[in-house]
């Protein structure tokens, strides 16, 4: 009887031994946020940060841009300010023609 009692006893101590080494059902799920909240924090600073920075760059640009001011625009095209109003500006270019451009269009001042 003795025996029997000691198997019982080695039984329940593997039984509490399987219960300790097996880990918690919730830490998958700890460590997946943690991995989600790592992956969003570098794609906020590596990409969404910079892109609103040189959004505001340029507002800034458009917005301190005046009558005679010379400047380049994306599509490579440099000229002088003659007008301007809330969504576009007409350029004075090189050989003498004008074009109407978006004020988004303008990349620069020339010289800066």
């Amino acid at each position: 009887m003795f025996a029997l009692s000691q198997y019982q006893l080695s039984q329940y101590d593997l039984l509490a031994y399987q219960a300790e080494s097996e880990p918690a059902a919730g830490s998958a799920w700890q460590v997946l946020l943690v991995y989600a909240v790592v992956i969003g924090a570098l794609f906020y600073f590596l990409m969404i940060r910079p892109q609103r920075n040189r959004m505001r760059r340029h507002r800034d640009l458009v917005g301190g841009l005046d009558v005679g001011d010379q400047v380049t625009t994306i599509g490579g095209i440099y000229g002088t300010i003659e007008h301007m109003d809330d969504e576009s500006a007409v350029l004075q270019i090189e050989g003498g023609g004008r074009i109407r451009v978006a004020k988004h269009a303008l990349a620069g001042k020339v010289g800066e």
